[in-house]
């Protein structure tokens, strides 16, 4: 019976193996053979701009002038007060279509895609890049959006995660196989795109890692006790962060920097809240040295946006990556709340 059985397991591992390379084959077929529609991409040069773009497998190539993107950017800077309304979500993994349907139900953008939250705050708590097919898309809505919420007196805030970091280090391992084919189309590495001479690079530089509005702290890992026990000013953080785009991860091991930021007790990497049973003291000490009510972080994956350590902690890591669902993180004073991919809004339990 025994020799019987793994006959037979050995004659359906065969026939699923055979079934499986046959769908590696069709995929790599059809990838190879897809008419992709990707880009632009804006390349700044001295005397102007070319932009590269994709359209339908072809690449199309635009000379432009200076003065058609803007191509210097101010950091952002890393704390605000007096916000009335806050939103956030995170972990958005290019799910471009998902995305919008979310912040259109929620009404933080109208039905023509534009800016519909008033001077209010949104925060993308990091990772936009990587697994999903329109990267490009949400970036440059994003890039968009920001312009529009100023001109309203509101503010978008895109923190880098650690997918952003691992892009702009060419950690290329999670992007979409589109993504590889866009990079042989143009005979550029997918993160040279993103390289200090073009617009979107030079614009992601000017990003943060972290920010603090009013009294909530926003990261995509999140804030460890070792890690503020390295001695924490959040500007001087965002600034070694954004330096350390342009250095290679040799020069960042030759000291104790690239263990201090990168590991994971970092703050990209962090999973301590979801993994590590801290206890509620732990979290009290964190937040107390930070000065503020609460933490919101992405990077771990829950099926809503989460509350943890009796509503001091907020996930909003709701799985847009997998492009089905995805939900909002709405804040205001005692009234936190979640807003699900329809619109409807869940106050949290027991907020104090």
């Amino acid at each position: 019976m025994y020799v019987c059985y793994m006959n037979i397991n050995w004659k359906i591992f065969r026939l699923s193996s055979l079934f499986l390379l046959t769908i590696v084959t069709v995929n790599s077929q059809s990838i190879d053979s897809l008419l992709i529609n990707d880009g632009p991409y804006i390349f700044i040069e001295q005397d102007g701009l070319i932009e590269k773009s994709i359209v339908d497998g072809e690449v199309v190539l635009k000379k432009t002038h200076l003065n058609s993107y803007k191509t210097s950017f101010t950091p952002e800077n890393s704390t605000y007060k007096n916000v009335k309304k806050i939103v956030a979500l995170s972990d958005i993994h290019g799910q471009y279509n998902l995305a919008l349907e979310i912040l259109k139900n929620n009404k933080i953008i109208n039905k023509e895609l534009k800016w519909n939250f008033g001077k209010g705050h949104l925060v993308i708590v990091g990772d936009v890049f990587d697994r999903g097919d329109k990267v490009t898309e949400v970036l440059w809505f994003l890039y968009n959006l920001e312009h529009q919420a100023e001109k309203k007196g509101g503010k978008v805030h895109y923190l880098l995660g650690n997918h952003e970091y691992m892009v702009l280090h060419s950690d290329l391992r999670y992007i979409h196989d589109k993504y590889a084919k866009t990079s042989e189309l143009l005979d550029t590495s997918y993160d040279q795109l993103f390289n200090n001479e073009t617009v979107l690079g030079r614009w992601l530089r000017s990003k943060a890692t972290m920010v603090k509005i009013n009294d909530s702290f926003f990261v995509h890992g999140g804030i460890s006790q070792k890690f503020l026990d390295l001695g924490f000013e959040i500007k001087n953080v965002n600034q070694l962060m954004r330096e350390s785009i342009d250095r290679t991860k040799k020069e960042m091991k030759s000291t104790s920097f690239y263990k201090d930021y990168y590991s994971s007790n970092g703050p990209i990497w962090y999973r301590g809240y979801f993994n590590d049973n801290l206890k509620d003291e732990a979290i009290v000490k964190i937040l107390s040295q930070l000065h503020i009510k609460y933490m919101v972080v992405g990077h771990c994956s829950n099926e809503e946006v989460v509350q943890l350590y009796d509503n001091k902690v907020f996930g909003v890591d709701s799985s847009i990556k997998n492009g089905k669902y995805g939900e909002v993180l709405f804040m205001k004073t005692k009234r936190n709340s979640r807003g699900t991919m329809k619109g409807k809004r869940i106050l949290f339990k027991n907020q104090k």
